[in-house]
């Protein structure tokens, strides 16, 4: 089984490699193709002209063509150098780091939100079609495909920061008036937990609620509807009525029989969920000010800075291969009819 796995996973990661330089290569032609120079933009002030900007383009590499600047920045991918951002003048995969656990912080809190609520929705609207939680269910769902994320995360400002004054000001990850812990991972939460600086993780995890309940309630929609339709067709199934014919009682037959049969397309449903929360927060965190990737690779974007943008493309395919990957060795956990050949 061990063996069969690890050829299992090593072609699914050689056949996400295509995949990966595809998404590089039509980034980087998709930015060239953008109306902006780069050079331009950042050669202001009275004594830059036109001889300025062209040596500015000359040092950038922009004076060449776009297939000589491809084969650049692909040999440099190679060596691990995503170049380097001229907003920040420093190295990309270094920003990248740097910003990449806010991102993950955020939007696993926000996952681990939607599924606490999403699948005992789903789970209580199936068991009672027609109901008054099931029509709550649709009316939720409904809600959150429907409302922009930054618009929920504006809504929950001001009501939660501005008018009823219980949120903190959403300006950091956490308090600036207290004692800071040492960066370990990253993850503020884990980092001042590990340091037992009580008063600072406070601070983190209150800063943490309204932008993961915003990246929830988008994820919770489709999470509760999966978890409804699929539960519904377990139910119906002869191996429920079988359970209940022998005389096992309800929450074995719900919990064992029909929601282990019913995960196969709810955990599909979840790696979908997960990978596009991950590319996705990048107006969630714009509206909380939370330093991320996401709010990185839209300033350099704003700013014609090639390199951010095409290092967050490539994290987040990355990513994504990830966890499709994972998708998929969850399913033989689930369901063992499910073979990893």
């Amino acid at each position: 089984m061990g063996r069969v796995s690890l050829r299992f996973v090593l072609g699914r990661v050689l056949a996400a490699l295509p995949v990966l330089a595809g998404v590089v290569v039509l980034t980087f032609v998709l930015m060239r193709l953008l109306p902006a120079d780069p050079a331009a933009f950042y050669a202001t002030g009275p004594a830059m002209g036109p001889a300025e900007v062209e040596a500015l383009r000359r040092q950038l590499g922009l004076d060449r063509t776009v297939a000589e600047q491809l084969l650049i920045y692909l040999r440099d991918l190679g060596t691990g150098n995503l170049g380097r951002s001229m907003v920040t003048g420093q190295p990309v995969t270094e920003d990248l780091a740097l910003r990449l656990p806010a991102s993950v912080e955020l939007t696993i809190a926000g996952f681990l939100l939607a599924l606490l609520v999403a699948l005992p929705l789903g789970i209580l609207a199936a068991t009672r079609p027609d109901s008054a939680i099931d029509h709550l269910t649709r009316v939720i769902a409904t809600t959150g495909v429907s409302m922009p994320t930054f618009v929920t995360g504006l809504v929950l400002i001001f009501v939660f920061y501005f008018l009823l004054g219980w949120a903190p000001d959403p300006t950091s990850r956490y308090d600036l008036f207290l004692p800071q812990s040492p960066r370990l991972t990253g993850f503020l939460t884990l980092d001042t937990l590990v340091d037992g600086n009580w008063e600072q993780f406070g601070a983190v995890a209150a800063r943490l609620v309204l932008p993961a309940a915003t990246m929830a309630l988008f994820a919770i929609a489709p999470l509760a509807r999966m978890t409804r339709a699929s539960m519904l067709a377990a139910l119906q199934g002869d191996f429920v009525r079988t359970a209940r014919a022998l005389g096992l009682s309800p929450a074995k037959v719900l919990l064992t029989y029909a929601l282990r049969n019913a995960l196969i397309p709810v955990v599909t449903m979840m790696g979908m969920v997960l990978s596009y929360m991950l590319g996705a927060n990048v107006l969630v965190e714009k509206v909380f000010a939370w330093p991320g990737i996401g709010s990185y690779a839209l300033d350099a974007l704003v700013a014609s800075d090639y390199a951010p943008v095409q290092g967050f493309v490539l994290v987040v395919a990355a990513i994504f291969v990830v966890l499709n990957l994972v998708v998929d060795l969850v399913y033989a956990a689930v369901d063992p009819r499910v073979g990893l050949g």
